[in-house]
């Protein structure tokens, strides 16, 4: 069957609710608006960079009253002088072209905008207005009724802008002005040129280099300095150490050379060194710095809520103000930020934002309800029971045991290295130095010199960070973002792997829907499909969206696409019921329609019943994940694999029979349980990888060694983790714990490779048969043959099938 896409947004059109509008075609009113927004203001070229670039715009009525709070808007706003003001808005819709055109050109849309400036990798739009003309509330109203609603959180409300750190790009950028400078300055002195004006200023050239190699040596090497003294006072030698003292004595000995005109020294291979490990570092750290990975609960909160006076009126407040006693006011979708108390008769609150379970929750009056629960329906009160800083939602974010621990002892694979490679390397050095001081003290100095340069374990320090970073970038390009190249060794340990169940290896996005009963008519289902087209439970609009359009005999499908409801009531948590020409329709729980269940085993269901006949029920089934089977498969060979689930028992048998044998189930686990789950079986020697979702599972990630997070949306959810998996990349997993035991592999073999080279090398530099000039053009030759030979490697494992 054909079906028709949205001329704005794309989607797909349902053909009763098509709107028709100057020759094309919307789906809905939403779209059609923002389609004449565009044509009105000479905008309409918006669509030619790409085709249904737009978003449906949302229904935010009241949602942003909270920005006529002039002490919240002067917390988000960047900047403000008399006219003038600056925001920042963060737009998670940003994704193409069209995007980028439309949201730098809102000056044509808007009156007080002077200009607009998009950051696509943040998905950020910076915007400069004038506040006497145009309000933020406006602007973004503005936004949102034309696709681009902004996110705004109460981490903007308490931060502000962030503050970058940006010392290493400088330290880059000055190492890059010197190492380039120098080269040039020092090319007369590679070919020995006899020209009697070089000749005249050789000695100027000389100082100039020095001078150009000073900002280098004190300023961008100085992190160097720093992490070899913090290794010495707390005595424990890692590789920064050799590093350091090769740049301090090249940079001693060509000071000595230039000073007694023995030569120009080796200012160029100092600077390039220092240049290249910098521009290694800057690459590790690019690859994922754009991810947020220690969020809390200040991440999701919104910024302010509306509280009920005294008087009955209402006001909008920012969350840090509100206080034990208040009462306020949550509207449909809104997030409850405080712990307290129900006050209104009933509620729906979705909780799946701390327990993964997209199934509402129905509370009654006097209930208590928790922070992180998301309101549903009809708009509800409630009365403060604690501040935002002592709710449970930030407390189990707060909590100690809930916290990965940042000091954790781990050794990298470089500082096992380094603990012996250092001092072999300073015994081997003072020890030549020793033996030929007694026989020619200039060479002497010579062989220490050169065994520094030489051995300088910059190809060690270069292999991890980028082999590392390759990787990382590799990875990050299939949707798997980890918190650091820390992670990725932590991945080649793992032995055994627990999964969480619903919503890790089950996906909230769809269900198997499937019916038990009598027959349905299309006369019925049409009762049906629009007794459901009326309610906005989860249930209900996956129903609706499931059940076809029946046409009846002898009409069209414009003659029964809609049937007026003439009663209709939605009981919450229990079901519907109507009444469509006579016909009295009841959707809802076994209960609702008086139906007993013939067995114990709990069922998402929905039960009929038309004009007090009872029909069936449709049954919703987990959706397990695409590739579930295959991967625990492959994974079975090589890990212990165990499930824990805070659901009840009812898919044991499913379970079982999807996965290998042996697979250990178990059910019922609240997040404290799942924790003390990890800790056994550290207890027990092995390395564990938690791979979970939802803030109950928060201390578990914490727990295990590697804590892996899956998400339908990274940029909308990512609890305190070492990894971001992309939901729709789940099946890859295996490849991706391949891909870090190989990358490991790599490093062994540039570290074997490294360290013959370093052999060879010492055995001239020990003899006094390898001049330092010598040693410091082999040593960057040596450094850029090992970055791509794990380069080269890197790729060729993340190719390999």
């Amino acid at each position: 069957m054909d079906t028709q896409n949205c001329f704005h947004c794309g989607l797909d059109i349902i053909k009763e609710e098509e709107i028709i509008f100057d020759a094309r075609n919307f789906c809905c009113n939403g779209c059609k608006t923002v389609y004449e927004i565009f044509s009105l203001n000479d905008l309409a070229c918006y669509y030619d960079f790409e085709k249904s670039p737009g978003a449906t715009p949302q229904d935010i009525n009241g949602k942003y009253d909270f920005l006529d709070n002039e002490s919240i808007v002067s917390k988000l706003l960047e900047f403000q002088e008399n006219s003038t003001a600056i925001i920042s808005l963060n737009i998670p819709h940003i994704h193409c072209s069209s995007c980028i055109w439309i949201l730098e050109n809102l000056q044509r849309l808007q009156k007080g905008i002077s200009t607009s400036q998009v950051n696509f990798p943040e998905k950020r739009v910076r915007i400069t207005f004038n506040p006497e003309v145009v309000s933020i509330k406006t602007i973004v109203y503005l936004l949102s009724s034309i696709g681009y609603e902004p996110y705004i959180s109460l981490e903007n409300y308490e931060t502000g802008s962030n503050n970058v750190d940006r010392s290493l790009t400088y330290k880059l950028g000055v190492a890059f002005f010197c190492f380039g400078n120098i080269m040039l300055l020092s090319f007369p002195e590679y070919f020995e040129v006899k020209e009697y004006w070089l000749d005249q200023y050789r000695g100027f050239f000389r100082w100039l280099i020095f001078a150009l190699a000073l900002p280098s040596f004190f300023y961008s090497a100085s992190g160097y300095y720093v992490s070899a003294y913090k290794s010495i006072k707390t005595k424990m030698l890692n590789i920064d150490i050799p590093i350091a003292l090769g740049i301090v004595v090249m940079f001693v000995r060509s000071t000595f050379d230039i000073v007694m005109d023995y030569g120009s020294g080796f200012f160029d291979s100092l600077t390039g060194l220092i240049f290249f490990m910098l521009l290694g570092k800057m690459f590790q750290i690019k690859t994922y710095s754009f991810l947020s990975f220690e969020r809390d609960f200040k991440s999701y909160f919104p910024i302010a809520i509306t509280k009920i006076n005294a008087d009955a009126s209402e006001e909008s407040v920012a969350i840090y103000e509100v206080e034990k006693g208040d009462r306020l006011l949550i509207r449909n979708q809104e997030l409850i930020p405080v712990d307290g108390i129900l006050i209104s008769e009933k509620a729906e609150i979705d909780y799946s934002f701390v327990t993964g379970e997209a199934i509402p929750i129905t509370k009654h009056s006097g209930d208590k309800v928790f922070a992180g629960g998301k309101q549903i329906g009809k708009v509800i009160e409630m009365e403060v029971l604690y501040s935002v800083s002592q709710s449970y939602l930030t407390q189990l974010w707060s909590n100690d045991v809930f916290q990965k621990n940042v000091e954790q002892k781990h050794k990298t694979i470089t500082d096992s290295i380094s603990r012996y490679f250092t001092p072999i390397l300073l015994l081997i050095a003072f020890s030549g130095f020793g033996y030929w001081i007694f026989i020619d003290a200039n060479t002497a100095f010579n062989v220490f010199t050169a065994v520094l340069i030489v051995a300088c374990p910059c190809a060690l320090a270069l292999t991890a960070p980028f082999t590392f970073g390759n990787v990382l970038r590799i990875l990050g390009k299939q949707k798997f973002y980890l918190k650091n190249a820390l992670v990725i060794e932590q991945l080649a340990k793992v032995d055994t792997i627990v999964f969480d169940k619903t919503g890790t290896i089950t996906t909230n996005k769809k269900s198997n829907i499937s019916y038990e009963g009598t027959l349905l008519s299309d006369e019925n289902l049409l009762l049906i499909k629009n007794v459901l087209r009326a309610s906005n439970h989860p249930l209900s609009r996956m129903l609706y969206d499931y059940l076809p359009i029946p046409i009846l005999q002898n009409k069209s499908a414009n003659d029964t696409k809609k049937l007026k409801v003439d009663a209709f009531e939605e009981i919450t948590g229990k079901g519907i019921q109507a009444q469509i020409f006579g016909h009295q329709i009841q959707i809802g729980s076994a209960a609702f329609v008086n139906k007993k269940e013939e067995n114990n085993i709990q069922q998402t269901s929905v039960h009929i019943k038309i004009n007090d006949v009872y029909y069936g029920k449709f049954i919703f089934n987990n959706q397990y994940r695409e590739g579930l089977e295959a991967l625990f498969k492959n994974l079975s060979s090589n890990y212990q694999i165990k499930v824990l689930s805070g659901d009840n028992e009812g898919e044991r048998d499913t379970l079982e029979q999807l996965l290998p044998k042996g697979t250990e189930l178990i059910f019922n686990q609240k997040p404290e349980q799942k924790l003390e789950f990890i800790k056994k079986l550290q207890d027990k020697g092995k390395n564990v990888m938690m791979v979970g979702d939802g803030l109950n599972d928060a201390g578990a990630l914490a727990q295990s060694n590697v804590g892996i997070s899956i998400s339908e949306n990274v940029n909308v959810f990512s609890p305190a983790c070492d990894a971001i998996l992309d939901a729709n990349e789940f099946q890859k997993l295996n490849y991706f714990l391949k891909l870090s035991k190989n990358s490991i592999t790599t490093i062994k073999m540039s570290f074997a490779l490294s360290l013959l080279y370093n052999v060879v090398g010492l055995s001239f530099a020990i003899t006094g048969n390898l001049l330092p000039l010598v040693a410091a053009i082999i040593m960057p030759l040596s450094t850029i043959t090992i970055v791509s030979f794990v380069t080269v490697m890197s790729s060729y494992y993340a190719n390999k099938k």
